[in-house]
């Protein structure tokens, strides 16, 4: 039998990253579409819920703290997402609300119709600023899973008038 030429010579767009996207997409996929999106999400949230834990306990040990301030939880937020390719940048911070945006998702073009991949964002964002500050509220307000052309997240500080007429889900520390 002939010895098979080796196959890397091939002009196949697949690597680890590319293949672990491609495998959360479906699975999400498959999700919203067995169990509906709002369950899908649910199931999302629940991971990004352990991940949001795990990412802060890195943080505060790397910073040598028990407790982030509202300045180093904004500055968690983006450094967390620009270390896995989020490219987010903060866009506004006072103390009841910091705004986030992002002209590219972690998940690259395989988030496109797959909103429920969002809850990783939300749930991330909402446990870091919650279990610290004791409260957030996640906005989603544009996202590119919707096919926007950005990702703006808005995570507010404390309940309040402003909060409570914006669609999003919240935060509370344990």
């Amino acid at each position: 039998m002939p010895a098979q030429a080796p196959l890397q010579h091939l002009a196949i767009p697949l690597d680890r990253d590319l293949f672990l996207r491609s495998l959360i997409r479906e699975v999400a996929g498959i999700l919203e579409e067995v169990v509906g999106y709002e369950e899908a999400s649910g199931y999302i949230s629940l991971v990004g819920q352990k991940i949001g834990r795990q990412l802060n306990a890195l943080y505060r040990e790397a910073l040598g703290t028990e407790r982030l301030s509202a300045e180093q939880v904004a500055e968690v937020l983006v450094d967390l997402k620009q270390r896995i390719q989020g490219d987010f940048f903060l866009e506004a911070q006072d103390g009841k609300k910091i705004i986030l945006a992002s002209n590219s998702c972690p998940f690259a073009e395989q988030v496109l119709d797959r909103p429920s991949l969002c809850m990783m964002t939300s749930n991330v964002f909402g446990v870091i600023a919650a279990e610290n500050l004791g409260y957030a509220k996640v906005a989603l307000e544009e996202t590119i899973a919707g096919r926007a052309p950005r990702c703006r997240v808005t995570v507010y500080l404390a309940p309040g008038p402003e909060s409570r007429l914006v669609p999003g889900r919240e935060y509370f520390s344990d």
